[in-house]
């Protein structure tokens, strides 16, 4: 007698997709009270940062050309998270940080392994959707409010009817100077990553039966050991640069990018098996060539990892009410309703991938400063209660050159899960929302995100309208900065304030009120040193530019004294900080001062705070 094991519940937010814009879509609507579920089909979190696929996590900094646009917020937390446990790039803890970060919230629920199967729609809502998980066996039906795709395919919003968008847009239709005069189906493709090590004696190494061979010839715009150059000359575009020509010759022990195919026929989604098979071949065959066609520094090489994962960079991109194009990514464009950003360039491959033999793999069309994403991007225009974070925003296919870099998706997630919460406080759908925007981008700000041209306005914050003074301070580094509404270095103002050293009883920052207030939080948001990544990577150049541990610009112990008439009313201490934000939590006390006290750094000489709040 066949038996099934079902399971039906409902939430008000479900998110499916668990890499890194799911996981902050989750646990940013968790943290503000919504009950939220996270259905992901695999055994770990992060998508293609995962340990199955191992990309790192690029962003608006441009892997630390544009610094000050790194990405703060959820995103920061879990890097800031992982760099101070994990010294030596460990994707197994990696893996524990993202389990630690969504089995903390209690109001998110996660199922691993589990897969959605088909979606139920109703007057253009879905109404709920059918999933399987493969380790217990169970169907589970899960209803909600509001469901999020951060599939990366568009998968829910695809079984929904939402409608959707693939291939390069004309140039007619938005006037994009990199666009093909007729729209066509090209995209980017998949890739396979794997790691190398170094080992003290000469290592043999006899490829699989299925590993295609590879040419010198073949491989001549593909820079692939430190003996190789490329001529930049076969771009395309003079406008181009590549990321394959540019820059130090590359090392052997990670890569390659550019192992990537797209498959044939349209249905891209549909042959990601075949691919994988594919690009498993060109993999091994590639390695075969690194070690046995000739001089490539591999002699003392051996393979460690090679993914069975394919990484996937386009698919499906879901229509909103807009539809970011190139134009707004050039002209630096700051949208009213903008609620994430990005930097990274419009980063196009080759139709073809690793077949375009005879150019280069890549062309990276490069501007100055950043952009921002307007909330229309980030719903549905035909489903209503469909929200979507991740690669299948609401943009052109240029467009996506750049807005599906991990990083601006994470930032994204934060503020779907963020819009959601308001949602859920107006009983509205999220095209709905946009009354509410200046409200959402003030939360988004105060949870540590970053809008371009949006400032703390936040008229609970009692820090705004308060007399701020310093033990001391550096030139340029005045105790006003930290309330001065931006808490991160831009081109015309450090926006920070910096203590001149560390004195034998430390520094502090105090806060006069107007009139006695009564406190319950105060937030401090730190220097955590934009300047150098974080990143987890297997790649060896990566892992050189970072340092060990957490920061040393971060503030490591300090205390928060509330005073009233000239008496301390309440401290509180913190020591071992590891975070950028940081909040402190009384209940309810009267007071007309706060002292901040500093004590140690985690390394740095003198003490760095950006924005200092009082609630």
């Amino acid at each position: 007698m066949k038996r099934e094991k079902i399971k039906q519940e409902h939430y008000e937010f479900a998110v499916i997709g668990g890499g890194m814009s799911g996981i902050c879509a989750a646990v940013a609507a968790a943290r503000h009270g919504v009950k939220t579920v996270l259905i992901h089909a695999r055994p770990v979190l992060g998508g293609n940062a995962s340990s199955e696929i191992r990309m790192h996590i690029c962003g608006a900094d441009e892997n630390g050309h544009k610094p000050n646009l790194t990405e703060g917020g959820i995103l920061h937390e879990i890097l800031l998270k992982n760099k101070s446990r994990n010294h030596h790039f460990s994707y197994a803890l990696w893996d524990l940080t993202l389990y630690e970060t969504v089995k903390a919230e209690p109001n998110l629920t996660v199922y691993f392994n589990t897969s959605m199967t088909d979606c139920m729609v109703e007057d253009d809502k879905i109404l709920s959707i059918s999933c399987f998980q493969s380790t217990t066996e169970y169907k589970i039906e899960i209803s909600a409010d509001i469901f999020a795709d951060c599939t990366g395919n568009a998968t829910l919003g695809y079984f929904a009817g939402a409608e959707y968008r693939e291939g390069s847009e004309s140039f007619s239709e938005f006037n994009e100077k990199h666009a093909p005069e007729k729209a066509d189906n090209n995209r980017m493709g998949n890739t396979i990553l794997f790691k190398a090590l170094k080992k003290d004696e000469a290592v043999t190494y006899n490829p699989p039966s299925f590993a295609k061979k590879l040419t010198e010839e073949q491989l001549k715009y593909r820079l692939h050991s430190k003996f190789h150059t490329v001529d930049a000359s076969s771009a395309k575009d003079p406008d181009a640069f590549t990321r394959a020509s540019t820059g130090s010759n590359t090392n052997v022990d990670y890569g390659y990018w550019w192992i990537e195919l797209m498959g044939e026929g349209d249905d891209f989604v549909g042959q990601y098996e075949d691919i994988k098979d594919d690009l498993l071949s060109y993999v091994y065959g590639m390695w075969d060539h690194v070690k046995n066609g000739g001089e490539h520094g591999a002699k003392n090489y051996e393979l460690e990892w090679v993914g069975m994962l394919p990484g996937m960079r386009e698919s499906r991109r879901l229509v909103g009410d807009y539809l970011l194009n190139e134009n707004d990514i050039f002209e630096n464009r700051i949208f009213p309703d903008s609620v994430a950003y990005g930097g990274w360039p419009v980063d196009m491959h080759c139709a073809n991938g690793l077949l375009d033999f005879h150019i280069l793999p890549s062309e990276v069309y490069a501007f100055k400063g950043s952009y921002t994403i307007p909330w229309r991007c980030y719903y549905s225009k035909n489903i209503k209660n469909l929200v979507m974070a991740g690669r299948n925003i609401s943009t052109t296919r240029l467009a996506l050159g750049s807005t599906r870099i991990m990083g601006t998706c994470s930032v994204g997630g934060q503020a779907v899960g963020t819009a959601v919460s308001l949602m859920k406080k107006y009983n509205c759908l999220p095209r709905e929302l946009q009354p509410y925007i200046g409200e959402l981008q003030q939360i988004i700000l105060k949870d540590d995100g970053f809008i371009p041209g949006v400032k703390n306005e936040d008229k609970k914050d009692l820090a705004r309208s308060a007399k701020v003074s310093a033990s001391s301070f550096e030139d340029g580094y005045s105790p006003e900065n930290v309330i001065n509404g931006v808490s991160r270095p831009t081109e015309t103002k450090e926006n920070a304030w910096r203590s001149s050293g560390i004195s034998e009883n430390g520094e502090w920052l105090k806060f006069n009120l107007k009139e006695k207030k009564q406190i319950s939080e105060v937030q401090l948001t730190f220097d955590s040193g934009f300047a150098y990544p974080i990143k987890i990577t297997m790649s060896d150049n990566r892992r050189k530019q970072q340092r060990i541990g957490v920061p040393p610009e971060l503030v490591k112990d300090f205390t928060v004294e509330l005073i009233s008439g000239g008496k301390s009313v309440m401290s509180k201490s913190v020591t071992d900080n590891i975070y950028r934000m940081c909040r402190v939590k009384f209940q309810n006390v009267m007071c007309d001062t706060v002292k901040i006290c500093f004590n140690k750094t985690n390394g740095a000489a003198e003490f760095r705070v950006f924005e200092v709040r009082l609630y």
